[in-house]
């Protein structure tokens, strides 16, 4: 039975390495060229997978779950707080930026702003400790509520992204951009 729950943990995980792969330079791929790319048949995807729907946020999910780690990574918890959140919005971005095209897509497919908050809810409770921690330290203003100040960083990294994506700056300008207006934003002293 071990040895049945690993062959299947590792075709999830050949599924969804395909499905990064495949997605990102051909979003409309079907399930049958997924599996392909994995190694698997169609079958096996739908095993895993009920529908492409359910795939496409296993995927969603994977790359929230890449993003969190190089977040996490970063040491959110250590150092003043204005450097913990350029640290962690760098290392996101990094994470991200492996996947551009897909996560145009889902960014623009999203079925509504509740399902945005809660994909983000890992993402928005990092930056919620570090928001936090630096309120309290008086790096940060302590006015504004955390939690709307960790809105606002998300969709400031958003918009950076979407200024990036449509060549109105570089990245680098971007992620330059992005780190000024969250330290602004925040009253980083």
């Amino acid at each position: 039975m071990a040895k049945l729950r690993a062959d299947a943990q590792r075709s999830r995980a050949a599924i969804l390495d395909a499905a990064l792969r495949v997605l990102e330079t051909d979003p409309d791929a079907s399930v049958e060229g997924i599996a392909t790319a994995a190694g698997v048949t169609r079958q096996t995807v739908y095993a895993h997978f009920p529908s492409r729907e359910r795939l496409l946020a296993a995927v969603l999910d994977r790359l929230t779950e890449e993003a969190v780690d190089a977040m996490d990574a970063a040491g959110p918890d250590t150092g003043p707080a204005a450097d913990a959140i350029l640290r962690v919005l760098n290392a996101a971005r990094r994470a991200s930026s492996r996947y551009p095209s897909l996560l145009r897509r889902f960014s623009s497919t999203a079925s509504s702003a509740e399902d945005g908050r809660e994909q983000h809810e890992p993402v928005a409770e990092r930056l919620r400790r570090i928001v936090e921690r630096g309120q309290l330290a008086g790096e940060f203003d302590r006015q504004p509520p955390a939690d709307w100040l960790v809105t606002v960083i998300i969709q400031l990294g958003h918009a950076a992204a979407g200024e990036a994506d449509a060549g109105r700056l570089s990245p680098a300008e971007a992620e330059k951009e992005l780190s000024a207006t969250v330290l602004r934003v925040l009253g980083a002293s």
